[in-house]
């Protein structure tokens, strides 16, 4: 080791690999069905002693009938079942030194585990009795609805918290899953009846798939078979998840007053754009990425760096599973937001009246496969990349078609998708001050 290390040269730089020169492929799963026909995804990397095990529902708010009962749900499946408090649960899982948390989005909703992997025998019987027998008892609810009612009359007097929520209202239609936002009477009226039916149709009797990533056991299979293949769930069955029309406003642009004494407003500037299925879906994310995705970006460059208007503006896809929306996002002073929105449509026609420098394109290209080197580091990263592309209804054709556009696109093209997409007339603008 010595005599290598005496022959360095260190004078001399070692040569940089631009990002795009790396191969990049996604770790593959191992598939396996359970008794009950539901799909556990098996990914076995890592050398540590830990895992993750993803329980993915479709039971988001899509398939709700009374606002707010999808996430009061999944919220609540962890605080007591017939046989343990919420208390005695907490204490379980905190035991063996593992996280239990619950998300729940539009479409789908989750019970995530993070543990050790020797624990796994102790911890995937109790996530079985939560979702078996949860009990969702009358104090836990009170509990739950008091604590939401606070936290949303604290948010909203946040002008971030109410852009983001009216933007999504305004895309989408306040009818429309994306675009409904809670009320704090909505949860006053949340009865344990309504939570309880939700429940056994779509967690009890529920569509269901399962995500393990990390090292695993031998048998982690035969105990998710055990403690679920039995069970009267099933798995997600093409072309039956909801669908709900879309209602955009009719108004384009929204200047609210949250709040009289405020010194910052909150810009929300966006588009309908169409999901991961649209073939111009990844080409823009490309085009994104030039114009607002990174620290580099068009936006960050002008408004933040040299105009001074804020200290971040970014502009991202969103990743719904219906319709995406292309949406620009930042906070400036109230006294600057009107002239941070004007710089921001006169980056839209630039980049539509000019083709890209290739210098530009290959920053924006290496930050794109950086972006998915730093997704393939680790067996949870790789899960979640693994999770999106399947509950979008997806394949890994479409993960190696990301890296080969983002490669290969050229200015002209994205000149075309800019002309196509970043018209300023089809975006929505909101103020919230």
């Amino acid at each position: 080791m010595s005599a290598q290390i005496s022959k360095l040269n260190r004078s001399i730089a070692p040569p940089i690999k631009d990002a795009i020169e790396f191969e990049l492929t996604l770790p593959p799963y191992t598939k396996h069905t359970l008794s009950n026909g539901v799909e556990v995804y098996r990914i076995d990397l890592g050398k540590v002693d830990a895992m993750m095990i993803s329980w993915i529902f479709d039971a988001g708010n899509s398939f709700e009938t009374k606002d707010g009962v999808a996430a009061a749900v999944n919220t609540l499946l962890k605080n007591g079942t017939s046989s343990r408090s919420a208390f005695d649960i907490n204490e379980h899982f905190d035991y063996y030194g593992s996280y239990l948390s619950r998300a729940c989005h539009h479409e789908s909703a989750e019970i995530n585990l993070h543990c050790l992997s020797k624990y796994v025998r102790e911890l995937v019987p109790v996530v079985a009795e939560l979702i078996t027998d949860s009990i969702y008892a009358p104090d836990e609810l009170a509990i739950y609805k008091k604590n939401a009612q606070q936290r949303l009359q604290v948010n909203l007097k946040k002008s971030e918290f109410v852009a983001s929520r009216l933007i999504d209202s305004y895309l989408y239609g306040r009818q429309h899953p994306y675009g409904k936002y809670s009320m704090p009477e909505d949860y006053q009226q949340l009865q344990q009846e309504d939570l309880l039916a939700f429940y056994r149709q779509h967690y009890r009797n529920g569509a269901c798939r399962i995500i393990a990533a990390g090292k695993l056991p031998d048998d982690l299979v035969g105990q998710l078979e055990s403690h679920f293949g039995s069970l009267p769930l099933h798995a997600p069955v093409p072309g039956t998840a909801p669908t709900f029309p879309i209602q955009p406003a009719e108004q384009k642009k929204y200047h609210i007053v949250n709040d009289p004494d405020g010194v910052q407003g909150s810009i929300r500037i966006a588009r309908n754009f169409p999901n991961r299925h649209h073939p111009d879906f990844q080409k823009v994310q490309v085009l994104n990425n030039v114009f607002g995705g990174f620290f580099g970006s068009r936006l960050m460059t002008n408004i933040r760096e040299d105009k001074g208007y804020t200290y971040g503006i970014y502009s991202y896809l969103v990743n719904n599973r219906q319709d995406s929306a292309w949406v620009i996002s930042t906070e400036a002073g109230k006294e600057v937001c009107a002239p941070a929105i004007e710089e921001v449509y006169k980056e839209m026609n630039l980049i539509r009246e000019e083709p890209i420098e290739e210098e530009e394109l290959q920053m924006a290209r290496n930050f794109a496969i950086g972006t998915v080197l730093g997704d393939l580091d680790g067996p949870f990263h790789v899960a979640s990349r693994w999770k999106s592309i399947l509950l979008n209804g997806l394949d890994e054709n479409y993960f190696r078609e990301g890296i080969r556009i983002v490669k290969t696109i050229t200015p002209e093209e994205l000149q075309e998708l800019a002309i196509k997409y970043l018209d300023p007339s089809a975006f929505f603008e909101l103020v919230v001050v």
